[in-house]
C-alpha cells in the first residue's frame, strides 16, 4: 500500500503573515458593513446631507478619543493583545449602530465605533510592520489590500442584504458572528510583542513624521469621502437608477484592493516618493473626471483610477512610520495613523457641510485637491524608499 503524500506544513512566519492579513480583513469587514448601510440610515431616520455629516462627525470625535488611550496601552500590554480585544470591540460596536433608534444614539454609537477602529488600526499594523521585518521585503500594502478586498466583499453583502430589505441590524449581527469566529482562529498565532520597558510612551513626532502624517492626511480624506460619500454621490449626482447606485464604490473598492497587491513590486521598482507622487495625481485626475462629466461610465472610470490613487499611499505611509528611529514602531504608528484617519473620518462630515451650503460636487471639488496635495507634498518632502 503506497501511503499518500504528506499535505505540507506552513512555516512560523507564513502562518503569522496569514494570521495577520486574517485581522486586517475582519477589520475591513466591520467598516465596509456599516460604509454599505449608510444610505440606509440615512433614508431611515430621514437625515439630510448637512445631518449625516454633523452625524458622521461623531467617528473623528471617536479616534481622537482613542489616541491617547490606545498609544499608552499598546506599550503596555502589546499589540496582539489590543488587537485581539479591540476588532472584537469594534464588532460589537458596529451592532450597536443597528440597534440605534435616533439621532442622539446614533451619535454615541458612532463615537465608539470611531474609538475601537483607531485601536484596532495602530495595533493590526504593528503586527504587519512586525512581519515586514521578518520577511526583511516589502509586503504591507499586501496587508492592506487584503483591508480593501474585505471593503469590497463587505460592499457586496451591504448590496445583497439592501436588495432583500435586511436590516442593518441582523446584516451587523451577521457581521459580528464572521468576525468573531475569524478572530478566535487567527489570535493565537499573532506576533507576542509587549513593549513596556522599550521607550518613552509620549514624544512629539519628528518632522519626517509629521509629513508622513499630512500625506496619509490628505489621501484619507480622498478614501473616507468614496467609502462614506460615494453611493450617495450616484444617487443624487450621477442620477444612477436604483440597482447601480452601489456601482462607483463597487469600482473604488476593486481597484483599490488590485493597488494595493501590486503597490509592493511597484514601489520597490520606482521608488517611495514616485509611488506616491503618481498615486495622487491618480486621486485628483479620477475625481477631476467624476465631477467635469457626471455620468454613469465616465463617473465609474473616475471611480476606478481614485481607488488605484489611494491604494498605496496609507501602506507605504505607514510601512515608513513603523521604521522610525526616535519613536517605537507602535507609538510612531499611533502619531501617523491619527493624523491620517483623522483626515479619513473628518473628511466625510465636511463633505457634508459643503454639500449643504453648495453642491456634492462643489464638495468633491475639494477632495480632488486633497488628491493634488498628496503629490505636492510628496515632491517637497524627503522621503527615503
Amino acid at each position: 500500500m503506497i501511503d499518500a503524500p504528506a499535505l505540507p506544513v506552513l512555516n512560523s512566519k507564513t502562518t503569522l503573515r496569514i494570521a495577520v492579513g486574517a485581522m486586517f480583513f475582519m477589520a475591513g469587514l466591520s467598516f465596509s458593513s456599516w460604509a454599505s448601510r449608510i444610505a440606509t440610515v440615512q433614508q431611515t431616520m430621514g437625515l439630510s446631507d448637512a445631518a449625516l455629516g454633523a452625524v458622521l462627525f461623531s467617528l473623528p470625535v471617536g479616534l481622537m478619543c482613542s489616541l491617547p488611550f490606545s498609544g499608552w496601552i499598546i506599550t503596555k500590554i502589546g499589540s496582539r493583545r489590543l488587537l485581539i480585544s479591540a476588532l472584537l470591540v469594534y464588532a460589537i460596536a458596529l451592532v450597536t449602530l443597528g440597534l440605534a433608534q435616533n439621532t442622539f444614539q446614533l451619535i454615541i454609537c458612532l463615537i465608539c465605533f470611531g474609538f475601537s477602529s483607531n485601536a484596532v488600526n495602530i495595533a493590526v499594523n504593528t503586527q504587519a510592520v512586525a512581519t515586514e521585518k521578518i520577511y526583511k521585503r516589502p509586503i504591507l500594502a499586501s496587508f492592506h489590500g487584503l483591508w480593501s478586498l474585505a471593503g469590497f466583499t463587505g460592499g457586496g453583502i451591504g448590496s445583497l442584504m439592501i436588495a432583500h430589505n435586511i436590516s442593518p441590524l441582523y446584516h451587523f449581527l451577521l457581521m459580528l458572528v464572521v468576525i468573531a469566529a475569524g478572530v478566535a482562529i487567527a489570535a493565537r498565532y499573532l506576533e507576542d510583542d509587549k513593549v513596556a520597558s522599550a521607550g518613552p510612551v509620549f514624544v512629539m513626532p519628528d518632522k519626517s513624521l509629521i509629513k508622513l502624517g499630512v500625506i496619509a492626511f490628505c489621501s484619507m480624506i480622498c478614501e473616507g469621502a468614496m467609502f462614506d460619500w460615494s453611493v450617495i454621490y450616484f444617487k443624487k449626482i450621477v442620477l444612477a437608477p436604483a440597482t447601480m447606485v452601489g456601482i462607483g464604490f463597487t469600482a473604488f473598492m476593486f481597484t483599490m484592493a488590485i493597488g494595493r497587491f501590486v503597490a509592493d513590486a511597484f514601489a520597490h521598482k520606482f521608488g517611495l516618493k514616485r509611488t506616491l507622487q503618481v498615486s495622487g495625481l491618480l486621486t485628483a485626475t479620477g475625481l477631476t473626471i467624476a465631477v467635469v462629466f457626471p455620468y454613469i461610465y465616465t463617473a465609474i472610470i473616475g471611480f476606478l483610477l481614485v481607488g488605484a490613487g489611494v491604494s498605496s499611499v496609507v501602506p507605504m505611509v505607514y510601512s515608513a512610520a513603523g521604521k522610525s528611529k526616535t519613536m517605537l514602531p507602535g507609538v510612531a504608528l499611533a502619531a501617523v495613523s491619527t493624523i491620517g484617519f483623522l483626515g479619513f473620518f473628518v473628511g466625510p462630515p465636511v463633505i457634508g457641510f459643503i454639500a449643504g451650503v453648495a453642491t456634492l460636487r462643489a464638495s468633491f471639488v475639494l477632495i480632488a485637491l486633497m488628491g493634488l496635495l498628496v503629490t505636492i507634498v510628496s515632491t517637497k518632502a524627503k522621503i527615503e524608499s
